[in-house]
C-alpha cells in the first residue's frame, strides 16, 4: 500500500497508508494531519494545502500545470522550487512520498 510522510516545519514527521487515486491531501485531511487547511476542498481555488515535496520524490510526479502553479504564488508561506499544492499531487500504485508542511497555510 502507498504511503505518504508528512513532515511539519518543526520536524515532527507523520507516515499514513494512502489510497491509490486520492490526493496527497485528501489523505492528510481524512488522516488529521495537521499543517493542510485544505479550505477549498480540493477545487483549486485556494493555496492552502502547499507543501514541500522531497527533492527526491520530484521526478516521479507529474509536471505542474498552469492554474497550479499561479496558485502557488499567492501561498501564505515561501514558494520553492519544489512547492506543489497537494490537492494536486494523486497517489500511484506503489509511490511512497514525502511532504513538508509550511510554517502557515493563512
Amino acid at each position: 500500500m502507498p504511503q505518504v510522510t508528512y513532515t511539519d516545519h518543526t520536524g515532527e514527521s507523520r507516515t499514513v497508508d494512502a489510497t491509490v487515486g486520492d490526493s496527497v491531501m485528501e489523505t492528510a485531511v481524512r488522516n488529521g494531519v495537521p499543517g493542510i487547511v485544505a479550505e477549498c476542498g480540493g477545487s483549486l481555488s485556494c493555496a492552502t494545502c502547499h507543501v514541500y515535496v522531497d527533492e527526491a520524490d520530484l521526478a516521479s510526479l507529474p509536471p505542474m500545470e498552469e492554474m497550479e502553479d499561479e496558485m502557488l504564488w499567492g501561498a501564505a508561506d515561501e514558494r520553492r522550487d519544489n512547492s506543489r499544492l497537494s490537492c494536486q499531487l494523486k497517489i500511484a500504485e506503489g509511490s511512497d512520498l514525502h511532504v513538508t508542511t509550511p510554517t502557515t497555510q493563512v
